[in-house]
């Protein structure tokens, strides 16, 4: 199956996520089907930027309850995903959630609920970030129609490769572009 830029999508039992360790030289997919093949993805930073690393650390969940999905493998599999970026805040949400709605569940439903999970959590962030799209996009309306062109500094990897979709604080700046309004964005210069 070609994939499109996607950063993360399902495919069939499986996860596929864009390799960011490879980028900008080459574009590629990982196919993500095992616990161990999501925290390799997470651990050497394949999928980079928090609200991506959570949607896939609540896939690896759900690939992880694969073969069982008894508490004690439970606890495993929440234990082999945390380890993978001990500060990273994201992870560490998206599997206290996790953990939450699979602890209540009878172990036979563990599976398909977790991936109704995995879900969610990768469709509530696509949402988060296309209302912030839509919410500062009058801004930088605003902002176009005092100048010719409207300058942005950016700062951190708030793209749409940090996200599932849309990007975070550069949302608006593709909502900008997509309705036509010349735009300049350009990374902050490291202080020293």
């Amino acid at each position: 199956m070609p994939y499109s830029l996607c950063t993360i999508q399902e495919d069939g039992d499986a996860v596929v996520v864009l390799d960011q360790t490879r980028l900008p030289a080459e574009t590629a997919f990982v196919r993500l089907q095992t616990l161990e093949d999501a925290a390799q993805a997470i651990r050497v930073m394949q999928v980079r930027g928090a609200p991506l690393i959570g949607a896939a650390a609540a896939y690896g969940v759900a690939l992880g309850l694969r073969a069982k999905a008894d508490d004690q493998w439970l606890d495993h599999v929440l234990a082999t995903l945390g380890a993978t970026r001990p500060t990273a805040v994201n992870l560490h949400w998206a599997l206290a959630r996790m953990r939450s709605v699979l602890s209540s569940a009878a172990a036979p439903a563990r599976r398909e609920t977790a991936w109704h999970e995995a879900r969610m959590i990768a469709a509530e962030d696509k949402a988060a970030n296309a209302a912030i799209g839509r919410n500062g996009l009058p801004v930088l309306k605003d902002i176009a129609a005092r100048k010719i062109c409207v300058d942005v500094m950016t700062h951190c990897n708030a793209g749409w490769l940090a996200t599932v979709a849309h990007g975070t604080a550069l949302a608006p700046i593709y909502a900008a572009h997509a309705a036509g309004i010349p735009i300049h964005a350009r990374p902050a210069s490291p202080t020293r």
